[in-house]
């Protein structure tokens, strides 16, 4: 069974991009939204393994989406994407919490 995806950008471009991609790739993606009230409507509804979801909506941002998404049962792996230039340099993101020199080793590994 593919793996469901939600694809939440505000601009139609990068959906019908990344829907084309993914689908390529086997996911089966059930729903597109363009804002976070509309994605956590689609959510609810559709229930997706995985949400793609724009770090910058025009009503919210993906951070607050991630943590409204965990509250629906089964939650939905979340993938954060962005067209910032900055973040498209970053090799991983680290919570503050989560930050050690194991985890650092872990994202430094694929390129040491």
């Amino acid at each position: 069974m593919a793996t469901t995806v939600l694809i939440v950008d505000d601009h139609h471009g990068f959906r019908a991009r990344a829907r084309l991609l993914l689908e390529s790739e086997g996911y089966a993606v059930i729903g597109e939204a363009t804002d976070g009230a509309s994605a956590l409507s689609a959510a609810s509804q559709l229930r997706p393994d995985l949400v793609v979801l724009d770090v910058m909506l025009p009503d919210s941002n993906g951070f607050e989406i991630t943590e409204r998404l965990q509250g629906l049962a089964p939650t939905p792996t979340v993938v954060l994407v962005s067209s910032n230039e900055a973040v498209s340099r970053a090799i991983g993101f680290i919570t503050k919490p989560e930050l050690s020199g194991a985890r650092l080793r872990e994202l430094l590994e694929p390129i040491t």
